[in-house]
């Protein structure tokens, strides 16, 4: 075992730096874990960009990265040589909310890569063993990463309680909207139509289940949703972009009596949409925080082939080429 690992900390605005720092020593009830890979996803772009996210601020270097996978290295632990994706989320299973078995809303909950808590952009951590999940010899450590973003559509897909031959509204489709794509087909949406402002992401949703995709800008015609919707508009409509312009289409594009999931984290901490709209139809809004108890799942459907997380994965980078990897990132590519 070395003594030291490289670890990513993020400084201010953009201004990440490599460090060298001791390996961890794992408190009671953790293990000692090697990390294998690391997804950047959009709200690591927001600290990135931002140097924080709502209303949380950067009040000190930070490491990054909650979507991640790695291999127990513990001689205490069962899992002690194990390949494993990690739960980011350490609720503490002990305040009203956890009890009531909403872990999602924990008043104490700690979060890699967020706040206080440092996150997997370094090659070593120390984390709770009840939050590590095995992974089959069929999932590789990539696809481990990308459980954690598959955890959040899923969890924002059963807040949709999508019903068999359904219309769907998917508006963004990033990492986190060609998942609830997929899981949407699952539940057996018939009509999928999505929106998105890059055309090699609406390509992407077509090969992933889409049935429809339009390409928006700034002054697009909304009417669009509503001609794809076959007039009556979409049952389920997810936003999924951290925009409020997908926020605005998702309730234009439901139907009365529709429901619209909020997914995405706008760079500014408030959303808004017409209220006329929403109150007219009775649509139900829902904002989905996160996930809960998804992993077993999500390793489920990966593993029996029913979910696609491989083709998400557009590029694999060395620590070291940080800069190129987080740039990448930020342009969409």
């Amino acid at each position: 075992m070395p003594k030291s690992m490289k670890v990513l900390r993020l400084h201010g605005v953009g201004d990440m730096r490599l460090h060298s720092e001791p390996i961890p020593e794992p408190e009671q009830g953790e293990v000692l874990i090697r990390v294998s890979s690391v997804g950047i996803c959009g709200s690591d772009l927001h600290w990135f960009g931002e140097a924080g996210i709502g209303d949380e601020l950067l009040s000190r270097p930070l490491v990054l990265g909650h979507e991640f996978s790695g291999v127990v290295e513990d001689t205490r632990s069962k899992l002690n040589g194990s390949r494993v994706a990690v739960d980011p989320a350490i609720p503490c299973l002990d305040c009203e909310f956890c009890l009531e078995g909403n872990p999602n809303f924990c008043e104490r909950l700690h979060f890699a890569g967020h706040g206080e808590d440092d996150g997997a952009l370094r090659e070593y951590l120390a984390w709770p063993e009840r939050n590590l999940h095995q992974l089959p010899d069929s999932i590789n450590d990539g696809e481990g990463a990308m459980l954690e973003p598959l955890g959040v559509a899923l969890h924002a897909v059963e807040l949709g309680k999508i019903q068999p031959g359904a219309a769907v509204g998917v508006f963004g489709v990033g990492p986190i909207g060609l998942m609830i794509v997929q899981l949407a087909r699952l539940a057996g949406a018939e009509e999928i139509v999505v929106t998105d402002r890059l055309q090699h992401r609406l390509e992407a949703a077509l090969s992933c289940g889409a049935t429809q995709g339009i390409l928006v800008s700034d002054d697009w015609d909304k009417k669009e949703i509503w001609s794809a919707a076959k007039n009556s508009g979409v049952q389920v409509a997810f936003e999924a972009a951290g925009e409020n312009q997908a926020v605005e289409t998702a309730v234009e594009a439901a139907k009365p009596g529709g429901r619209v999931i909020l997914v995405g984290i706008p760079a500014q901490d408030w959303t808004t949409f017409a209220a006329s709209t929403a109150r007219r139809k009775s649509l139900t809004i829902k904002l989905s925080r996160r996930m809960r108890y998804t992993y077993p799942r999500a390793i489920q459907l990966v593993r029996e082939g029913l979910i696609d997380v491989r083709a998400l994965i557009t590029g694999d980078f060395a620590m070291t080429d940080y800069e190129e990897a987080f740039q990448i990132a930020e342009r969409r590519e």
